[in-house]
C-alpha cells in the first residue's frame, strides 16, 4: 500500500490505549443519507480520501447507484460521486454473483445489510453473502454461496451512472482480469478515463480460467459451488493505465485477508475521524462523526504505487516523493465549508490539495471538466478562492503559481446573470488579495476596481428585490432566487453594511427568515445565519443555527422551483432519510456545515482567515490540529441559552470573531452561556407558514 497515504490517514501510527472503548467508526453510520433525493449518498465500502466506492447498485436508485428503501439487487460496483447532483457519476466496473438457473436481479435481504467505514456486507437471492472492503485504490468483494450449484461470476465494464463512451477488455484470464473505461462526468459535462485490474479467487486459490465476453462485453466466468465456498475478486483502479491497477491492488491489498484489509481501513478512519472527540449523547455523536465522515471522503488520491497519475489534460505526470495528488473536485458546492474543514483537521493533506488545485490552473483549467479528466469529478469553480483561503490559513501553496492561474481564469469568467457576476467578483477578490499578499500592487489594484463592478448591479437588482425575488432560476440564476443570491458577496460584507446601513441591513435579515426565504437545502445562501453574528447580533445566530441541527423545519425550496406545501423536517438526521427532501450533502459540503455549526466556529468568508463563534452543541471538544496543538472547545451553560461571552485562552472575545492563527496555538475555546426567558429571534420553524408563494417580498 502506498507508504504516503497510510502515513495521512494514520495507519503506521501507534493504537490508541482507549481502543477497547467505542471508537469513532463504530458510531458512523453509513446508511445516513441514503434514502430516495435524501442526501444522494451511498454505503459503499470507501478509505478516507479513496477512489474506490465499492458498494450496492439497487432498483429503484439515487444518483449514487443504491436506494435504502429498494428491494432489489442489481451486483455492486466500484465508483460513485458523493452527494451530487444531475444523475450522479461511477457505478464502474458492477460484478454480480447468482445461480446459473436465477435471475440478474436479486432480492435483498434487508435486515442482514450492515455498513462500517471500510465495509459493506448483505444476503441476497436466498442466502448469498456478498462482502466488501476498500482501500484507497482497491477493493475486495467477497461472496460465500450457501449451496452448491453452478454459479455465474459477471463482470459488467459498461455499467454507468452516466454515459459509458467506452469499454474495452484488455485481457480477460481470471489471474489478471484487465479493463479499460471511459464515461461521462457528472451531468455529462467532460468525461473521465479509468483503469481496472482484477483476480478472481475460488477458496483462496486462483482458478486460471478465461472469462467469456459477449457482445455487450458482459464477461462470465461459471463456477460449479460447493456449500460455503468462497468466490473473491479482488480490483486495484488506476488513471495512468492497467499495469498501474494492478501495481494498485498488489500493493493495498496483496495476499492480504480480507478481515486484515477491512482492520486497516477500519484504522484510518478512527485516526482521521478521532482528530475531533466530542463529548455528548451518544445518538449526537454518532450524527457528528457520520458527517465527519462524509467530509473525509473526497478529494480523492489518485497517485499509482510508483507515484504516476493522469492530470486534467491526460497527460501522465509523477508526484515527487512524498507528495500526493488529489482530484475529483466539487468546488462550487464545497469551498465555502469542506475545504476549509479539510484546512484546519487535514492541514498536512491540505498542502497536497493545495499543489493539486494549482495544477488545475496550469493545465488551463474550464469550469466544470475536460475530456480528459483522471477519475469522476463535478466543478471547479472558485479554487482561487480555497487556494487564498489555503494560503492565509499557512498552508504551503505556491502562491505565485496560483495568482497567475488566477489572472489568466479570469477572463473564462461567466458574468452574463446576476449571481454569475457575484461569483466572478469573488474570485476576482480573492485574486486580488493574493496579489496583495505577494507585494503585487498593480495586480491588486486591477482585481480590485474589477471586483467590485458588480456594486452597481447589487444595487439595481438586489437592493430591494421585486416581484420575482423568491422565484427560483428569475432572470436566470442557477437553483437560487434573488432573496437567496442577496447575500452571497459575503466577501464584501463591510461595503453592504455601510450601502444599506447595519441597523437597516440586520432587518432584513430578519425578513429573510421570518418571511420563509432562506434555503437550507443548497449552497448559495447557508453563510447566512452566521451574518448576524458578523453584523453585531450574535444571539440571532446562536439560535438559528440551533433550530437547524435540532428541529424539524419547513423546507420550501427545490433546486428548480418553489414546492406548493414545503418539506417539514430536519435539515440533518441519524437515519437513512438524513437530510432535507432534495438536499444533496454535495461532497461534503452540507456535512461539513453541519460540523462547523456542531462546534461552534464558521468560516464566513473563505479566503479571509477567521471565524464567527457561537454556542456549540456540545458541552466540550477536543481538536487535535497537529503538531502537538490541541484546541478545546467548551460551552459554559446551557445549549439553549443566551449568548453571554466568548473568551480564548482567558481573553475575551468582545466581537464573537477568532482567527485561524490564534485557534492554531491551542487551548480553551469556552462559549458561556446563560438561562433565559425573552427570544427576539428569527423563527426558522415558522419557515413556510409565512412565506410568500406569489411574488414580491420587500425589506422593511
Amino acid at each position: 500500500m502506498n507508504a504516503k497515504w497510510l502515513l495521512g490517514c494514520g495507519l503506521l501510527a501507534v493504537a490508541n490505549p482507549a481502543a477497547a472503548r467505542e471508537t469513532p467508526a463504530d458510531l458512523v453510520d453509513p446508511f445516513v443519507g441514503t434514502l430516495a433525493d435524501f442526501g444522494q449518498l451511498s454505503p459503499a465500502a470507501v478509505a478516507p480520501f479513496g477512489m474506490v466506492q465499492l458498494g450496492p447498485d439497487t432498483s429503484p436508485a439515487n444518483h449514487a447507484g443504491y436506494d435504502h428503501a429498494a428491494t432489489t439487487l442489481l451486483g455492486f460496483s466500484h465508483t460513485r460521486g458523493v452527494g451530487v447532483g444531475c444523475g450522479g457519476a461511477g457505478g464502474d466496473l458492477m460484478i454480480s454473483l447468482r445461480y446459473a438457473d436465477r435471475a440478474v436481479a436479486s432480492a435483498i435481504d434487508k435486515p442482514s445489510e450492515a455498513a462500517h467505514p471500510g465495509t459493506y456486507r448483505v444476503r441476497y437471492d436466498g442466502g448469498i453473502l456478498a462482502e466488501m472492503a476498500a482501500t484507497r485504490g482497491a477493493g475486495v468483494l467477497r461472496f460465500t454461496v450457501p449451496r452448491a450449484g453452478a454459479v455465474d461470476l459477471r463482470i459488467d465494464p459498461r455499467h454507468s451512472y452516466s454515459k459509458r463512451l467506452a469499454a474495452r477488455w484488455a485481457t480477460l484470464t481470471s489471474d489478471d482480469l484487465r479493463a479499460d473505461l471511459v464515461a461521462g462526468t457528472v451531468c455529462d459535462a467532460g468525461a473521465y478515463h479509468l483503469h481496472s485490474a482484477s483476480r478472481i479467487r475460488v477458496n483462496g486459490r486462483p482458478v486460471h480460467q478465461r472469462l467469456s465476453a459477449d457482445a455487450a462485453d458482459l464477461a462470465t466466468l461459471r463456477i460449479p459451488a460447493r456449500a460455503g465456498d468462497t468466490i473473491e475478486i479482488r480490483t486495484g483502479l488506476s488513471s495512468v493505465d492497467g499495469d498501474g491497477a494492478a501495481a494498485t491492488r498488489d500493493s493495498e491489498i496483496g495476499e492480504r485477508s480480507f478481515g486484515a484489509v477491512a482492520a486497516g481501513t477500519r484504522a484510518a478512519w478512527n485516526r482521521i475521524l478521532g482528530r475531533v472527540v466530542p463529548a455528548g449523547p451518544r445518538d449526537r455523536r454518532a450524527l457528528f462523526y457520520t458527517s465527519l465522515y462524509r467530509v473525509m471522503e473526497t478529494p480523492v488520491a489518485i497517485d499509482d504505487p510508483d507515484g504516476r497519475y493522469r492530470d486534467s489534460n491526460g497527460r501522465v505526470a509523477t508526484s515527487r516523493a512524498g507528495q500526493t495528488h488529489y482530484t475529483n473536485w466539487s468546488l462550487w458546492d464545497n469551498y465555502r465549508t469542506q475545504m476549509p474543514l479539510l484546512a484546519l483537521l487535514q492541514p498536512e493533506r491540505s498542502a497536497d490539495i493545495a499543489r493539486s488545485l494549482v495544477a488545475l490552473y496550469a493545465a488551463g483549467k474550464p469550469q466544470w471538466s475536460t475530456a480528459n479528466e483522471p477519475f469522476l469529478t463535478v466543478r471547479t469553480e472558485h479554487a482561487g478562492i480555497a487556494l487564498l483561503d489555503l494560503y492565509r490559513k499557512g498552508i504551503a501553496v505556491d502562491a505565485n503559481a496560483a495568482l497567475a492561474g488566477m489572472v489568466a481564469d479570469s477572463a473564462s469568467l461567466k458574468r452574463g446573470t446576476p449571481d454569475e457576476q457575484i461569483e466572478a467578483a469573488y474570485d476576482d477578490w480573492a485574486t486580488a488579495e493574493l496579489a496583495r499578499d505577494l507585494g503585487r500592487a498593480d495586480v491588486a489594484r486591477t482585481f480590485t476596481a474589477k471586483a467590485q463592478s458588480y456594486r452597481a448591479m447589487w444595487r439595481s437588482v438586489f437592493e430591494t428585490p421585486g416581484a420575482d425575488g423568491d422565484v427560483v432560476k428569475a432572470r436566470g440564476l442557477y437553483q437560487g432566487t434573488l432573496w437567496q443570491y442577496r447575500w452571497a458577496p459575503i466577501f464584501d460584507l463591510p461595503w453592504m453594511a455601510e450601502t444599506v446601513g447595519r441597523d437597516r441591513l440586520l432587518k432584513q435579515l430578519h425578513h429573510f427568515f421570518d418571511a420563509g426565504l432562506f434555503n437550507m437545502t443548497n449552497e448559495p445562501d447557508i453563510q447566512v445565519p452566521w451574518m448576524f453574528a458578523a453584523l453585531g447580533e450574535p444571539q440571532a445566530t446562536s439560535d438559528l443555527v440551533r433550530t437547524i441541527l435540532t428541529k424539524p423545519i419547513a423546507h420550501p425550496y427545490t433546486n428548480s422551483g418553489k414546492l406548493p406545501v414545503p418539506f417539514v423536517g430536519r435539515s440533518f438526521a441519524l437515519s437513512p432519510q438524513g437530510f432535507a427532501d432534495g438536499m444533496d450533502d454535495d461532497a461534503g459540503g452540507m456535512t461539513a456545515w453541519y460540523v462547523f455549526a456542531t462546534l461552534g466556529l464558521y468560516p464566513l468568508v473563505p479566503g479571509e482567515p477567521w471565524y464567527m463563534l457561537t454556542a456549540p452543541a456540545f458541552e466540550r471538544t477536543q481538536l487535535d490540529l497537529g503538531k502537538g496543538r490541541r484546541l478545546t472547545i467548551r460551552r459554559a451553560g446551557p445549549e439553549d441559552g443566551a449568548i453571554v461571552r466568548a473568551r480564548f485562552n482567558g481573553r475575551t472575545l468582545p466581537r464573537f470573531r477568532l482567527t485561524h492563527a490564534d485557534l492554531l496555538r491551542g487551548g480553551t475555546l469556552t462559549i458561556t452561556t446563560a438561562p433565559r426567558t425573552v427570544r427576539n429571534v428569527p423563527q426558522l420553524q415558522d419557515i413556510g407558514a409565512k412565506a410568500q408563494t406569489d411574488g414580491a417580498t420587500r425589506p422593511q
